[in-house]
């Protein structure tokens, strides 16, 4: 007999070799007739596997991640099958599931393929999954799988194998089609019932543009027809709020190639919201003890090799700027953290000083694949939130549950209330892949858990998810159309104070290290701008609006009335405009809508006689009418429900 613990602490006694489908079945047949994976001691598993040995066993269903992620990971590899049918000769590289969906890169050889043969490549994989083939998983040894793609003359398989070790490698199998893979499959096709193919892309061999370019297929897939038509229609509502579309028709920011691709240019529309998103939390800051500090954009390359960053990261995503001094060389700033190091070294400290929190709205610079760049969500140059803490060990947790407190603050003020936490550890089966001892790591993510319980927040744990240098907890946010977005990060790290020998003197007179804490809320100002942006279809909080007031003149005789008006919101710190073009009223209002502008003003005869205006809102339409002053506290009086203080 073996012991099988389940996710909500039961244990349950099973014959040997029992299959999770099995377990499944001795809760509920309803339940199992919705199980479509397992992992069993943190391992991903099929539901047909034969468990051996006391364990842990999770059992996915479609509403799990995990749940889609096998179901998406099986659907690739009935588009292979599907694409190996229609295009013989293809070769097959990698199919994973992604976060919507999944992929599978391939080698046209001598096919071609286009958008119109999407529809087709659907019909062969719906035809494929209604023959509800079996998923199978089986082993092989390394000589056999590479002799196995060998005679298919796929050197891209043959490459994937190269790097695995004899008793690793498995194949899965359905109907008449095998392929190199790891396992986590669905029991069989049939479970998928609805498939969209979604575009055609170019992808580099293991991502090197050096490697040959494949054609990468997109699609998605779903259990019943209902739930694709709800993701299809969702896409089109994304569309609609398209940062990239938005920000172009509200006049935010723009691209130019002249100035370099991901490099983006801030209209005065968008810089006057940066800057007042950047004033909103400087003022929070200053409330929760933070000092303002600026580093150049320029930083030696020793600072980086100290940091251990241009190790980790490589000479191909820093090229070195050359001095006329021999050996002299300086990077673009990747990341702000060596640079408060440097000034937290400016001067000794004493326990008595800390904590030091150190914050700067400092622009990075990161060199992404062309491919990989998308409008203000992934760029070459942008803006962190970043700052520093340097407190003792003593410190750390309160400290750090003063950082959760102001993420917490940013997005209630910003209308994210809907998300979770994750706690990314790192790896304990890749210890190349971090810096730092045993004991350092152990420690900081003992404090992360514990700071992440004790205020209660909904929370997972992902291992291998930590960043090189220590363990982060992110913050996931639903946007309005219920997709997932990692939105603020804190971090925290006993390595760069190595690194860098940061010390202070403590209580007994001796020096220590402190620990350091990473922050951003906003992440980086460009992608949460994308992300708010999405979010709120452009309708911003009233408060960050860069225009609050559109007032629009019936005549050009009402402009010094308009003027009056005017003045009176400016006084009371309404930001207005005043459209006197010789255009109709009809045409100005649908403009002022389109521009998202939370309030128009009708001005004209009767207003100038009344000395009141005629007020519309934004989407909800005629308010009726009143005086200036009276529109100015209705306005103010909104702005001071919706943004919260902040509260130390």
């Amino acid at each position: 007999m073996i012991s099988i613990t389940l996710p909500d602490g039961s244990v349950k006694q099973f014959d040997a070799g029992i299959t999770p489908m099995g377990v499944a079945i001795s809760i509920s047949e309803g339940f199992a007739r919705n199980v479509i994976s397992a992992s069993f001691n943190d391992i991903i598993i099929e539901s047909s596997t034969p468990l051996t040995e006391d364990g842990h066993l999770i059992l996915y269903t479609w509403r799990d991640k995990k749940g889609k992620q096998a179901f998406w990971h099986s659907s690739s590899h009935i588009m292979a099958q599907a694409l190996e049918e229609k295009f013989p000769g293809v070769k097959l590289t990698i199919g994973p599931a992604i976060e919507n969906g999944f992929y599978y890169d391939i080698d046209l050889v001598d096919n071609t393929i286009s958008d119109k043969d999407l529809k087709s490549i659907e019909d062969k994989m719906l035809e494929i999954a209604r023959g509800k083939h079996e998923f199978t998983l089986r082993e092989s040894s390394k000589a056999d799988a590479l002799e196995y793609y060998k005679k298919q003359g796929n050197q891209y398989k043959v490459a994937l194998i190269e790097n695995l070790e004899d008793g690793t490698i498995t194949f899965c199998d359905h109907d008449s089609f095998t392929d190199l893979c790891r396992g986590g499959h669905i029991p069989n096709t049939g479970i998928v019932k609805a498939i969209k193919l979604m575009s055609i892309a170019g992808a580099y061999w293991r991502g090197d543009e050096k490697n040959k370019q494949l054609t990468r297929i997109y699609g998605i897939s779903f259990p019943k027809q209902k739930e694709l038509k709800e993701y299809l229609a969702l896409l089109e509502e994304a569309k609609k709020r398209d940062h990239r579309k938005l920000g172009k028709e509200l006049e935010l920011f723009t691209f130019s190639q002249k100035v370099g691709q991901g490099l983006p240019l801030w209209l005065p529309k968008g810089a006057a919201l940066r800057e007042r998103l950047e004033n909103f939390l400087k003022k929070a800051q200053k409330k929760a003890g933070y000092e303002m500090v600026i580093s150049p954009h320029i930083g030696h390359k020793e600072l980086y090799i100290t940091s251990g960053h241009y190790e980790k990261y490589g000479a191909d995503s820093f090229q070195a700027i050359k001095t006329p001094n021999e050996g002299e060389e300086f990077l673009l700033k990747p990341m702000n953290c060596p640079h408060h190091c440097e000034i937290y070294n400016s001067k000794p400290w004493s326990y008595k000083d800390l904590p030091k929190r150190f914050a700067e709205f400092g622009t990075v610079y990161r060199y992404e694949q062309s491919g990989e760049l998308h409008g203000l969500t992934r760029v070459r140059g942008f803006t962190q939130d970043d700052a520093h803490i340097f407190c003792t060990p003593d410190q750390l947790d309160e400290e750090f549950k003063k950082v959760i407190d102001l993420v917490l603050y940013v997005f209630g003020s910003l209308g994210f209330e809907n998300f979770t936490t994750q706690v990314s550890l790192r790896d304990p089966n890749n210890p190349d892949k971090y810096i730092g001892s045993d004991e350092n790591w152990e420690k900081a993510e003992k404090a992360i858990l514990n700071a992440t319980i004790e205020k209660g927040l909904d929370y997972v744990i992902e291992t291998g998810e930590a960043a090189f240098y220590g363990p982060k907890l992110d913050f996931m946010v639903k946007d309005a159309l219920g997709r997932s977005w990692q939105l603020g990060t804190i971090q925290v790290d006993y390595n760069l104070p190595e690194r860098f020998e940061l010390e202070y003197k403590g209580s007994d007179n001796e020096m220590h290290r402190p620990v350091m804490i990473h922050r951003a809320p906003f992440g980086s100002m460009e992608r949460f701008i994308a992300i708010l942006l999405e979010h709120t279809g452009g309708n911003f909080p009233l408060w960050l609006m860069p225009e609050q007031v559109s007032i629009l003149s019936l005549s050009e005789k009402y402009e010094k009335y308009a003027q009056k008006v005017f003045n009176v919101l400016e006084n009371n710190e309404i930001r207005a405009l005043v459209d006197n073009r010789n255009e109709t009223i009809g045409k100005k209002i649908r403009e002022a809508e389109m521009n998202k502008i939370p309030y128009m003003l009708i001005i004209g005869e009767q207003e100038e006689n009344e000395n009141s205006v005629s007020v519309r809102k934004h989407s909800e339409g005629d308010l009726g009418s009143m005086t200036a002053e009276a529109l100015s506290k209705l306005i103010n009086d909104e702005i001071d429900k919706n943004k919260k203080e902040f509260i130390v």
